[in-house]
Parts: structure tokens; sequence; C-alpha cells
């Protein structure tokens, strides 16, 4: 590594993944400016000046049953990065999340005498506490977001560091609620004061998208019969493709502006939203407004989830909190109905609303505002000078 730039490899297979790994490697490039990256990831971590060996964004799917259906790509992918981390010899391997994924390329890194580092512990708090062991046979460090799960690595003596949640420092609006608002009732021709805004966050994954936008398009058309001023604000993730969401619309009559990407300044200004379980839910949480949370999934992957998962919540922010902070629409609970009536709920009852927004506002306390990715890069320029230190050549 003295003759020549340190080489990191990097494994995500999500578009939340994406992001973090990109943030990540332009927080390594400030502390070792001669570091260089390939691997695994889509658009952000391209920009980030990655080296794209496979292009992730067709594989981030959840449940069996949506794993099975893409199987063969993602053994593919497994495969070709495999093959990759062989040839190229990379002085570190970091796998961002993508669980089983990226078990398997880190156990086949680690025979190769790669060292690795993991980021984002798998749930061990929620189900199969017992993988701590299993990943500290195959990683060299796990990298954990949320300070409750030091113990469990700590228990196995399998090296670990809270490095802090990449969004925790991040998720901040940068403009004044008022001024946002008052600039969108202007472009868009509404009172701002007495429109109601809801924000919807439909996922970034194609088979939710497919399965969710649905139900929340009908429940924004639900909403219009009791709240016909309404105007609602769709964040579409940039992992998916231009026409995804504007071909749903189509044939919808609904006051629906389309924000490309996570728009903090925008995301603000809604009085509700309506989002798929997720990263989305901690980035409203963070912003602190109230939120319904919905999610569903081919039926063998919500009853095996059902018998395996040992926490009562699927919410991030509900999780954090240990109680319920926000309603969460599961499985059969996830219809039009039941949504337009809990934004009803939020947005006619403003102590409903504001009961929310106070718990929500123990959320950033917990994470703090901490540079997670900052944070994670110096563990990462660590563990490269400390190669470097061991073979001088």
């Amino acid at each position: 590594m003295a003759n020549q730039p340190p080489l990191v490899m990097l494994s995500a297979g999500e578009a939340s993944g994406d992001r973090h790994a990109a943030a990540l490697f332009l927080a390594l490039k400030g502390l070792l400016p001669e570091v260089e990256g390939f691997g695994m990831g889509s658009s952000a971590l391209h920009a980030a000046g990655v080296e794209i060996v496979f292009d992730s964004s067709g594989i981030g799917v959840i449940g069996l049953a949506e794993i099975a259906r893409h199987y063969g790509e993602i053994r593919g992918a497994l495969t070709l990065m495999k093959k990759a981390a062989a040839s190229r010899q990379p002085d570190l391997l970091i796998c961002v999340d993508y669980k089983e994924f990226n078990f398997r390329l880190a156990k086949a890194a680690k025979a190769l005498g790669i060292k690795v580092l993991f980021y984002v512990s798998p749930q061990v708090w929620a189900w199969r506490p017992g993988r701590v062991k299993r990943y500290g046979e195959i990683i060299d460090h796990m990298a954990v977001i949320f300070p409750f799960e030091l113990p469990y690595y700590e228990a196995y003596k399998v090296p670990a560091t809270y490095v802090g949640h990449p969004l925790a420092g991040k998720v901040k609006a940068t403009l004044p609620r008022d001024v946002v608002r008052a600039r969108l009732a202007a472009e868009a021709g509404f009172e701002q004061d007495k429109t109601p805004l809801i924000g919807l966050l439909p996922g970034s994954r194609a088979n939710e998208i497919k399965r969710l936008l649905p139900v929340i398009l009908d429940a924004a058309e639900r909403l219009m019969d009791t709240h016909p001023t309404a105007r609602f604000l769709l964040f579409q993730a940039a992992s998916l493709p231009p026409d995804t969401i504007t071909e749903a619309l189509a044939a919808r009559r609904l006051p629906v502006q389309v924000i490309q990407g996570q728009d903090y300044d925008l995301l603000q200004c809604a009085d509700a939203v309506i989002t798929v379980s997720g990263t989305a839910t901690l980035e409203v949480a963070l912003l602190g407004v109230p939120m319904a949370i919905v999610y569903r999934l081919a039926p063998l992957s919500y009853w095996l989830g059902r018998l395996l998962v040992k926490v009562p919540f699927i919410g991030l922010p509900n999780i954090l909190a240990g109680r319920r902070l926000v309603r969460e629409f599961i499985q059969h609970e996830a219809t039009a109905d039941n949504l337009a009536q809990e934004m009803s709920r939020i947005l006619d009852h403003p102590a409903v609303a504001d009961t929310i927004k106070q718990g929500l506002a123990e959320i950033r306390g917990v994470l703090g505002d901490r540079d997670g990715s900052f944070e994670l890069a110096l563990l990462a320029r660590d563990m490269l000078l400390s190669n470097a230190q061991r073979d001088p050549d």
C-alpha cells in the first residue's frame, strides 16, 4: 500500500445502502485523498467516484418470496463480486447493510485474507441474536448505528464501534418551514395556512412501488373526499426509473407534486406523511412530522417474519422509542381507508399531531447529531493504515 493508492471494495445492495456507502466514501476521500474504490452500488456510489462493477438497482428487494424471484440475478452479482475481490485484492472490503448477500461476500473475502468492515448491523436485537457469533467469525469489525446494539457484540467479544446513524447529523432543513411553505403556496396557487399538505413516500424498491403505491394513492383520493383542499408531495427515490411514478399518476385526479429524491426543506412542510417502513420513517421522524407507516409483504414472507421477529414494531421510530409513537398499518391493515382515516385524525386534531411531534422529538435525542459517515470513515481509515503498517511494501 506504500507504493500504490489504498484500494477499497464496497458492497451496497439497496438505495439507502447506496447513499450511505457514497457518503462514507466521500468522507474517506477527505481523510485519504488518494484512496480508490470499486464494487457494487448504484447512482450515488458512482457519483461519489466509485467504479461500479455491478449495478445493484435491480436487486434491492425484501422478503423471502421477493428474493426468490430475483435469485438468479442476486446469485450472479455475488459470483461477480467474489471474483472481483479475488482478482483485485482490495485492502479493505466495506459491506453496507444488505445482510445475507454481504455475509456471504464477507466470508469469501475473509478467506482471501481481505480485511472486512461491516456497516449496519443485522437486527440481532429483533431476531436470531446468535448471528453475532457467526458474523464475528467472518468480519474484522462491526460498525453499529444504534447505541443499544453494542452489548450484543461485546458479549461475544466481536470488535464493534458505535459510529452513529448516518442520517442523524444530515436530516435537517436548510430553510425555515414557513418560508418554504409560502414558496410552495405561491407556485401551486393554494392558501398557505388553509391547505393540508400531505407527504407521500412510497419506497425505493420496485416491488414496494408495485405493492404499496396504489394503496397510498387510493388513500390520497379518499382523503380528498373529506379534505378537498389537500395537496400532496410525492417523494420519488432516485433509484427508480423516472416514469415509474408519472405512469401511476396518469389515471388519477390528484393534486400531486412529484419531488425527485429526498428534499428535507420540502418534507418538513408536510402536515402529515404516509410512508413505507424503512429508512424513510427515520428521516420523517428526525424532521418531526407526524406520519403513518404502511407495509405489505408477500404472504409467505410475512408469515415467516411473524414467526422469527421478536419486536412488537416494524417502524424505526417506534422501535427506538420502545413504544408506539406513530400508527403502523401492516399487511391486511394496509388499506386505503385506514391510511386516510389516520391522516384525517392527525389533520383534524391538533392535540394528536402535537403528541406525535413530542414523541418524535425523542428520536433525535436518542441518535444525537454525530456524523455517522465521518465516524465510519475514521474507522475505515484506521483499518487501512493498520494494513500499511503491517505491510510496508
